[in-house]
């Protein structure tokens, strides 16, 4: 790589290693977003409490996922781009090698959790589950192929402790698609846009499809195609592409003024219940990618969140999103058991149980597959760069 492809980058970099300040504060956010989500959600569903008057938008916790997606696009696709113009290529083996070393452990244990522990215990029992299809063989067997989206959003079965892992597997999806597509089309900008393009063009005709056909198939397709939301990835990528290309349209993206206002804007819409018809998903996932470029490159960000303790939260933030359904069901349960409904209460006994959870299975189990990734890695990002 040159001395001009490592200034052009606006990355941190020190020989073969990136490092972008300020994403581990927003992948804690991001997880955070989730929490309060679902812990009203599992209150009204345990204790038949109403969520906190305050916490009004019911796509609360499904902002957090289009922040975790388009983060995902940003970083994979400039280290991909940053592995081309080292390697003259991109492994797509080793980048499969890499994406299954983070994901999968922790992946499996909570899906073998849910469907031969958690379910015996009388205490983590759900109410009003349908048990003889949550734990059905159909329905292990497509989570054991990483189809979790298609069990939650097509079937409609909701599997206690990791039916909101759906995300993931819309992930893993992404993840076969994409270093494929980025080593063999050459014009990354418009392939990326394409790419938005043709999920909305199947987006808005599958309805239509639907009432001409009146298929179940094509009706449970619909579903799924919905929540599949490769195009708000490929949004987080567009901006990589943008950054690592130092497109003129960054110099306006970084304005103070534009992302103040995106700041104030999604912390009132948090506590409303504005949603944009239609494009709602992709519209945040906009918003979301000017304050990923603010704060990820821009040499004077409107805020900065590099300190020890969103390094940290950021760090296990894939543990504080698959563990956090359990610490809330602990949180909601001993809490209520003794009469304890206060939101701030409930929101931090969830937060630190979920963040124990999370700290022991990070350095008991997760961090051995992460410093494997090492080997399969031509530019090291993430916690491979501070081993």
């Amino acid at each position: 790589m040159t001395k001009e492809q490592i200034e052009h980058s606006g990355a941190l970099m020190e020989g073969d290693k990136v490092y972008f300040p300020n994403l581990n504060g927003l992948r804690f956010f991001a997880a955070f977003l989730v929490i309060l989500g679902h812990q009203e959600l599992m209150k009204e569903y345990y204790l038949g409490v109403e969520p906190y008057f305050l916490l009004k938008n019911p796509d609360s916790g499904q902002l957090g996922v289009i922040l975790f997606f388009v983060l995902s696009g940003f970083l994979i696709t400039y280290l991909l781009l940053m592995e081309e113009a080292k390697t003259k290529t991109i492994s797509i083996k080793y980048f499969y090698v890499r994406r299954i070393l983070r994901i999968w452990p922790l992946y499996y244990f909570l899906v073998l959790l849910s469907f031969f522990v958690l379910r015996y215990i009388p205490f983590f029992e759900w109410p009003y589950i349908d048990i003889e299809n949550a734990y059905s063989p159909r329905s292990l067997i497509l989570y054991l192929l990483i189809l979790p989206n298609v069990i939650l959003h097509g079937m409609e079965v909701v599997v206690p402790y990791i039916g909101h892992s759906w995300s993931i597997g819309v992930e893993e999806q992404f993840y076969i698609i994409w270093p494929v597509l980025m080593k063999f089309v050459k014009k990354k900008e418009r392939l990326l846009i394409g790419v938005i393009v043709t999920y909305l063009l199947i987006k808005f005709t599958i309805p239509y499809i639907q009432d001409m056909t009146g298929s179940y198939h094509v009706y449970v397709f619909s579903k799924i195609w919905d929540k599949f939301s490769i195009d708000c990835m490929a949004i987080g990528g567009l901006f990589a592409i943008w950054h690592y290309k130092k497109k003129a349209i960054i110099r306006y993206l970084y304005s103070p003024i534009l992302n103040w206002s995106i700041v104030l804007f999604l912390c009132a819409v948090f506590f409303s219940t504005f949603r944009l018809p239609n494009l709602n998903n992709e519209f945040f996932a906009i918003l979301f990618g000017v304050l990923i470029l603010n704060l990820a490159t821009n040499p004077n960000p409107i805020l900065n969140l590099e300190n020890k303790v969103f390094s940290f939260l950021g760090k296990i933030s894939y543990g504080l999103y698959m563990y956090h359904i359990l610490g809330i069901v602990l949180s909601v349960r001993l809490l209520g058991g003794f009469g304890v409904y206060a939101w701030g209460v409930q929101t931090c006994f969830s937060l630190g149980i979920t963040v124990l959870i999370s700290t022991l299975s990070y350095y008991g189990f997760e961090q051995r597959f992460i410093q494997m990734k090492g080997k399969f890695s031509k530019i090291l990002s993430g916690d491979n760069v501070h081993k």
